[in-house]
């Protein structure tokens, strides 16, 4: 029961991650030593051998290939994280979307100088993969509508997305749903308990975790380096998209809420500044007790 507790409690910690853009739960699986576990259980859900025992009936074998109790006590952990901050995220966006985009700006900005920081022998085709996703990130986050369609056939792909980033280290799933335009969307059915909403997101990020395992886990295998470095140009290039200042009219809208009636924004500038350093200075006391644990 211990041992259940405990993965429970990092099932915890990694949902508290994903709910926070900027903040990897792959990060913070390997900081509580749960990462190899979670991918071996991810990779076991692919393999047609586990699938074999049970339509054969074999429920202990099928329990014992996927790592049962470790899922079952880890999801407890990331449910629990995530519903009941998911009320938290929402009232802070539609109060103080400023300083909660800035608190989360310093989160990414800190994120992406770690992720430059643990790549070695830099080579000047790095630069390029590094510049290749910058581009990739500024164009999908400048080039895509500011509202993105509410239909279900659309959650259901934001989940697929969004789940297979969850599990990469240094890249937040959340931060997948900002850019797509669907993470304040997403905090409010689970502030609600949509369930239609959330049932569809979660059979999306289901079958996005079977479908790109796989992909994932070749990608990491062999050009680790590559896709890493990809990775970190796409969220430095979609942190356009987290600037604070940059949807004014829900910053207008949260001071009408907040009982001002000025038309004129308040920027909130020093404790924007704030903010920004809080979140960054978060990352580096979770990467200073990573290092730690090292």
């Amino acid at each position: 029961m211990n041992k259940n507790l405990s993965v429970a409690l990092k099932g915890f910690g990694m949902g508290a991650a994903n709910v926070v853009p900027g903040v990897s739960g792959g990060t913070v699986a390997l900081l509580t030593g749960i990462y190899s576990d979670i991918v071996g259980a991810i990779n076991s859900l692919t393999e047609p051998s586990t699938w074999k025992a049970l339509l054969k009936g074999r429920f202990k074998e099928f329990w014992h290939l996927v790592n049962g109790t470790f899922l079952l006590w880890l999801a407890v952990g990331v449910l629990a994280s995530v519903f009941s901050l998911a009320k938290l995220m929402t009232w802070a966006l539609s109060h103080y979307p400023i300083l909660t985009w800035a608190f989360f700006f310093g989160l990414i900005l800190a994120s992406i100088y770690f992720m430059l920081r643990d790549i070695r022998g830099w080579k000047l085709t790095d630069a390029l993969f590094v510049a290749a996703g910058i581009a990739l990130g500024v164009g999908i986050c400048t080039l895509s509508p500011t509202q993105t369609p509410d239909s279900l056939a659309f959650i259901f792909l934001c989940g697929a997305i969004a789940i297979c980033t969850m599990i990469l280290p240094g890249i937040s799933g959340s931060f997948i749903l900002v850019i797509l335009g669907k993470y304040d969307y997403i905090m409010e059915a689970l502030s609600r308990l949509d369930i239609p909403v959330l049932a569809v997101f979660g059979a999306g990020c289901l079958v996005g975790i079977l479908a790109f395992a796989k992909l994932l886990h070749w990608l990491l295998a062999r050009f680790e380096k590559q896709t890493m470095l990809v990775l970190v140009g796409f969220v430095a290039g979609a942190l356009v998209k987290v600037w604070p200042w940059a949807d004014k009219a829900s910053a207008l809208a949260a001071q009408t809420l907040r009982g001002s009636a000025s038309d004129t924004l308040d920027l909130q500038i020093p404790w924007a500044v704030i903010c920004i350093v809080a979140g960054a200075a978060l990352v580096f006391i979770l990467e200073k007790a990573s290092y730690s644990k090292k």
